[in-house]
């Protein structure tokens, strides 16, 4: 598995940004894109426990994914203050993901502005995400394969990337958006998932303040290095094969996964994390 590091810049002009990254599909982290919004001297884990500490918030965590679980249906429930005290006393594996910081807690839209990077970023859709130390995503993709814009706030995070092109070594689990589960994208046993061998990406450390473009579809594992948060602003797919991705995703290939593991149950996960395999493996023999 070949990680090169994502280009850093200070800062960036809008025409750079466009030229230089998303036209080329290339990832970059900013360094000093948000010195001037209040999020930058105010966000961290004491003031999001200050403005949102009696709110119940869902988690989630790194077992495998199981028939019964539904679509981003969350592990447990705990108050943020609670959360972020666990954060701060000893590593967790919880995390949440996909929190709705417009719906839950209006006020910290007051802490940052939507930059102007050239392209039309979806506003109702700024969302947060928190994790302990050492706790992870599992190498997944966007369902709706996003130009993702990824602000990090406080401590430290790895995030390892691919793009699209590079399904064919990942062990891509059929009809999800994830590879298979049993992966450390940190440190891969490649006796064991031969295929990553051949694998081309990138990888990044980001810390407070900095921003990380993901471009569209492109894989992402996130492990928090230290306890910490983010924020996602994200704007809709170009490339008229991803927006049809896309709306497959949404509309057909959701509904299809969520009916099959009602008919089939578990064998219907079991099942499709064999054929992750036995399809990537078909692959070496042409290596």
């Amino acid at each position: 598995m070949y990680l090169q590091h994502v280009q850093r810049v200070t800062t960036i002009s809008k025409e750079a940004f466009l030229s230089d990254f998303f036209r080329t599909q290339t990832p970059v982290v900013i360094e000093k894109a948000i010195e001037d919004w209040p999020a930058y001297k105010k966000w961290n884990l004491d003031y999001i426990r200050e403005v949102a500490g009696d709110l119940t918030v869902p988690l989630y965590d790194d077992r495998p994914v199981d028939h019964k679980d539904g679509f981003n249906e969350p592990h447990a429930k705990m108050r943020m203050a609670d959360y972020i005290d666990l954060l701060r006393r000893e590593p967790t594996r919880y995390r949440i993901f996909l929190w709705n910081i417009l719906r839950e807690v209006p006020r910290l839209q007051e802490d940052f502005e939507y930059p102007d990077f050239g392209l039309r970023l979806m506003k109702s859709l700024p969302m947060l995400f928190f994790g302990g130390q050492d706790s992870y995503t599992f190498m997944h993709y966007d369902i709706d394969l996003a130009n993702i814009f990824h602000f990090h706030f406080e401590g430290r995070k790895e995030c390892i990337l691919f793009s699209q092109s590079e399904n064919k070594y990942l062990y891509r689990v059929p009809h999800s958006l994830i590879t298979h589960e049993s992966i450390d994208f940190s440190a891969p046993d490649l006796s064991q998932w031969p295929a990553l061998r051949y694998v081309n990406g990138y990888r990044a450390e980001l810390q407070h303040g900095e921003v990380l473009y993901i471009p569209e579809g492109y894989w992402h594992y996130m492990r928090y290095i230290t306890p910490g948060f983010s924020m996602s602003l994200r704007a809709i797919a170009r490339n008229p094969k991803n927006l049809s991705k896309a709306l497959y995703n949404i509309f057909i290939m959701r509904h299809y996964d969520t009916m099959m593991r009602k008919i089939q149950g578990q064998q219907w996960i079991e099942r499709k994390n064999e054929q992750a395999i036995s399809r990537t493996n078909k692959h070496l023999g042409g290596i």
